[in-house]
This record gives structure tokens, sequence and C-alpha cells, in this order.
């Protein structure tokens, strides 16, 4: 709990606090994406949609951690460790879904496995683009405002979330319209690179681009 009265310190709480609020918006958003995909996926053999919805299980876990980080904050002492410990659980989870989808999108290649249309899979997809973006921009303004990699990775994995989004959307409309059931595992394996990209630059430490005062 911050007594001072200093206004800088007053305002980095403040934006600490809304930090707070949008981390446990997307725990809640990602944890209705992981079962509504999960369960869809299964039922159409999707692919794509399987791997959105462990996606957003990662994104739980990265979330679990920047909020984590945010209760932290005080810790004047150890805000790098705790900057880093979070940074390192968001770079492996990216890591860990990359590794995932590449593994199921090239076995349903082989195994030419078409999945079903999905009607519950495209409203998750619109829903998931609509919202990551939002909360993407919101987490990137608060990681300005108090210097925080962490949350800023933690907004860059929204907004590869909103990719994602897309991606699937795709894939999933293409398949129901059309019919192309390869497109489904190709929009998996389409998320690959991006997401192992995200991975490597949080682990090295390249995730920030804020440049607000750390107060």
């Amino acid at each position: 709990m911050v007594t001072s009265t200093n206004p800088r310190i007053k305002e980095r709480a403040e934006l600490v606090r809304r930090g707070q609020i949008l981390a446990y918006l997307t725990l809640v958003a990602c944890i209705v994406e992981a079962f509504v995909s999960i369960g869809a996926g299964l039922m159409a053999g999707s692919v794509a949609l399987l791997g959105f919805g462990f996606d957003s299980l990662i994104e739980v876990t990265s979330g679990g951690a920047i909020l984590w980080r945010l209760y932290q904050d005080a810790d004047i002492a150890c805000r790098k460790k705790n900057e880093a410990t979070a940074l390192r659980i968001i770079g492996w989870c990216f890591l860990a879904l990359a590794a995932y989808i590449s593994y199921e999108s090239l076995a349903s290649i082989v195994r030419h496995e078409m999945p079903a249309r999905s009607i519950v899979g495209i409203c998750v997809a619109v829903f998931s683009l609509l919202a990551m973006n939002v909360l993407a921009r919101a987490k990137r303004r608060i990681a300005q405002g108090i210097s925080s990699e962490a949350m800023n990775a933690d907004a860059k994995q929204s907004e590869l979330c909103s990719y994602l989004s897309a991606i699937l959307l795709g894939g999933l409309l293409l398949n129901a319209l059309i019919g192309w059931w390869w497109a489904d595992p190709i929009a998996g394996l389409l998320m690959v690179p991006i997401i192992a990209q995200e991975g490597f630059d949080t682990l090295r430490g390249k995730s920030c681009d804020c440049a607000g005062p750390s107060h």
C-alpha cells in the first residue's frame, strides 16, 4: 500500500492498479476462449482451433505471471528481478505454444485430417480479434507509464493473440465456405514463426519498446 504523498509515486500506483485490472480481464477472456476453442476444436477436429485454445491457456499462465509482477511492483529492490522472472515465464510460454502447433499441424497434414465446419470457432475468433486488440493497446500504455518490459511483453502477447485470431478466422472460413480442409493446419503453421520469434525476443529481453519514466 502506497502512503507517500509524492505525486509520481501515486501516479505509478494508479497505473499499476489499472494494469492489474487489465490482467484480470485478460485472464477471464482467455479462460473463456480456451474452454470454448478446445471444445469446438475437439468436436470439429480442428488443429487451428485446438492450437488457439492452448494459446489461450498459455496466455493464462503469462497473465498470471504479469499479475504477480504487478502485485510485487511496490518492492523497488526486487523490481528488476521480478521483471526478469516474468519475462522468462512469458518467453517459454511462447516457445511451448510454437512447438505444440508445429507438431499438431504437420501431423494433421500428413494424416489428411479434414476438420468439420465450426460456427462456434468462427464466433470465438471474432470475439478474440476485437477484445485482444483493445487489451493490447491499453496494456502498452501501462507498460510505457511504468517502464515495464514484462508488461510490454504481455501486451505483445495479447496483440499476437489478435493476429492469431485473424489467421484462425481465415482458416475456419475457408474450410466452412469453400471446403479447403488444408487451410486449417496451414493456418496453424502460419502462427508458428510469429509465436517463436516473440518467444526468442522475450527471452533475449528485446520485448520492450516502452520509454516511459520508471518513477
